[in-house]
């Protein structure tokens, strides 16, 4: 059976895990998760309707035969069976009445809408709750300040409480290990270490963590993206000698490395 009481179709979600996080979100939906999260997000309306059905960890389709993919955030992980991740959305969302709210419209390649979910009545968004209960991670895509806010601290709350994915100590992968970050290829990933040097070769300019270009771990930002952080304030030199937490997805260009575009995607932490 489906947390809803629906039977469970081939490959769907189980009951006893959607049964558990459904209880883990309510208590988060009723108690509140701080001033900074009411009200965020609530960009331009783009619709609304029932959820009939969950795609994945951040889509659902909604009975219009729209799909939905939430933004601003990204699945925790593919470790889990599939269904394990889809529990945590479907026991929020799945035949409940949702407002659709964003910054744009325009479908991905995909055909999937993006958008903030708010549950009828809510004035927190899905993404935030799903932060909130370690059941998502931040992207970074979302450039909105107080958007953004919210949602760091709603994650920074489940990290602080280990709830769901944080419950895993390496879930944070560390620069001094690259061999750990290589794992990750082709998966969104959140990297921790100090920055030993920045430079430039050619239109890509590097944060580097180690000595050893074909091993260690880099942030690589295009050409494209230094307008979007010179925009923001930051001097990428300035960065070295900080520890800083980065998001993205790895990839293997002789080390392991992440493409910075959005400033959300680097985050300067505290015990510098």
């Amino acid at each position: 059976m489906s947390a809803s009481g629906m039977p469970c179709k081939a490959g769907e979600f189980q009951f006893e895990p959607a049964l558990r996080v459904a209880v883990m979100l309510g208590s988060l939906l009723f108690a509140g998760i701080g001033p900074a999260a009411a009200a965020a997000c609530s960009f331009a309306p783009q619709g609304e309707g029932r959820v009939a059905g969950i795609v994945d960890a951040r889509s659902f389709r909604l009975q219009d035969g729209r799909e939905v993919r939430l933004a601003g955030i990204e699945p925790v992980g593919t470790e889990r069976p599939a269904a394990n991740r889809r529990a945590a959305l479907a026991a929020l969302v799945l035949q409940n009445d949702v407002i659709l709210r964003g910054e744009d419209d325009t479908p991905d390649r995909y055909g999937r809408q993006p958008a903030f979910a708010f549950l009828d009545g809510s004035d927190r968004p899905v993404q935030i709750l799903l932060l909130a209960a370690g059941e998502a991670l931040l992207s970074g895509t979302v450039t909105d300040p107080d958007c953004a806010a919210a949602r760091a601290a709603a994650e920074a709350a489940a990290r602080q409480a280990r709830r769901g994915v944080w419950g895993d100590p390496t879930v944070i992968k560390n620069t001094e290990r690259p061999g750990d970050i290589l794992t990750r290829i082709g998966r969104f990933t959140v990297v921790e270490g100090r920055v030993l040097s920045v430079r430039q070769a050619g239109a890509t300019t590097y944060l580097n963590f180690g000595w050893n270009w074909t091993r260690d771990f880099a942030v690589t930002i295009p050409k494209r993206g230094l307008a979007v952080f010179e925009a923001a304030g930051i001097t990428l030199k300035s960065l070295e000698g900080r520890t800083i937490r980065v998001r993205g997805w790895v990839e293997a260009h002789g080390g392991p490395r992440i493409e910075a575009i959005r400033v959300g995607q680097i985050e300067l932490l505290g015990r510098n």
